[in-house]
């Protein structure tokens, strides 16, 4: 892995949440359509703590930048489409235990979504390498 890797976490806003100062945690909350009773459990804070505003606790507003910056990872998979990657998120994956990823999220899961996420990025980029490498190719030859 070379050094730029480890700059590359933070992916390009392409869900166009915002990043620090600019994000908006309600555009994520209502992209995946997440209830404040799921926000609250995600976020280990009180239903009635669960706000959008100058009061929002800081444990809401992290947890939802994290699940927005994952969710800007796999827009990257779908070249940027957001319907696309709105879809994935909505839809039963039998490599998850034939479960959602936002009912992964919404079930406290969130964690083991993001390392399954990254785990399949990284041999998806392995694999690229593989293919495009000296060796691959002379085998094709």
């Amino acid at each position: 892995m070379s050094a730029m890797g480890l700059f590359e976490s933070l992916p390009p806003d392409v869900m166009q949440f915002g990043h620090g100062a600019s994000f908006q945690p309600k555009l994520v909350q209502d992209r995946l359509q997440l209830k404040k009773v799921d926000i609250s459990r995600l976020s280990s804070v009180a239903v009635s703590s669960v706000r959008f505003d100058a009061q929002m606790p800081a444990a809401v507003r992290d947890r939802l930048e994290e699940i927005g910056n994952t969710m800007n990872m796999v827009a990257q998979i779908f070249d940027g489409d957001v319907e696309r990657t709105v879809a994935w998120f909505g839809t039963r994956n039998p490599m998850l235990g034939d479960v959602s990823p936002k009912d992964m999220i919404r079930l406290g899961r969130y964690e083991r979504l993001r390392k399954f996420i990254i785990n399949a990025m990284t041999e998806q980029v392995a694999n690229q390498r593989a293919a495009t490498s000296p060796r691959a190719r002379r085998a094709q030859a």
